[in-house]
């Protein structure tokens, strides 16, 4: 029996490890990156750009990382006679996984998109309403951002006290 606890400590440590490692990018890219991006004095569709490289770069670690995270989050489960626990952190992984794809794949690019569209607007008025646009779905991605950590803290913490 001795094997199975060493399985299941080190599934757990894995499953929490891989918590703890998603929080982290995400209270750093929040914390760190994005304001320090902001304090750039950049025109912004350079500065929109750079957060597009960077979310690009996050995304293919993030991803992965995130997948890593529900398959361990599923075996330890497994292990521990998945409790009430689990399904919470089940739920809001899902959660986790809708907001990663809606920053990713909707907002990141709709935000790229717009800024470009702005730096070639063929008049300042479109540019202005353009802008608008951009600074409104801006926000929207800030408040996914938000959303974001705040559930990935949960499920950090529900990882660790499984």
């Amino acid at each position: 029996m001795v094997g199975g606890d060493v399985l299941e400590t080190a599934l757990h440590a894995v499953h929490v490890i891989l918590a703890g490692v998603w929080l982290g990018g995400i209270l750093f890219t929040t914390t760190v990156i994005s304001p320090a991006l902001k304090e750039m004095k950049w025109l912004e569709a350079e500065r929109v750009r750079a957060r597009s490289v960077i979310g690009g770069h996050y995304a293919r670690v993030g991803s992965a990382n995130l997948a890593l995270l529900l398959i361990f989050a599923v075996l330890d489960g497994l292990m521990q006679d998945l409790g009430l626990v689990f399904y919470a952190e089940y739920a809001l992984l899902v959660v986790l996984f809708g907001l990663a794809a809606a920053h990713g794949a909707y907002l990141g690019r709709r935000l790229s998109l717009l800024a470009e569209s702005e730096r070639k607007a063929p008049s300042t008025e479109e540019a202005t309403k353009i802008a608008e646009q951009r600074r409104s779905l801006g926000k929207l991605s800030l408040r996914v951002s938000q959303t974001n950590l705040v559930v990935s803290t949960a499920v950090a913490i529900l990882a660790a006290s499984a």
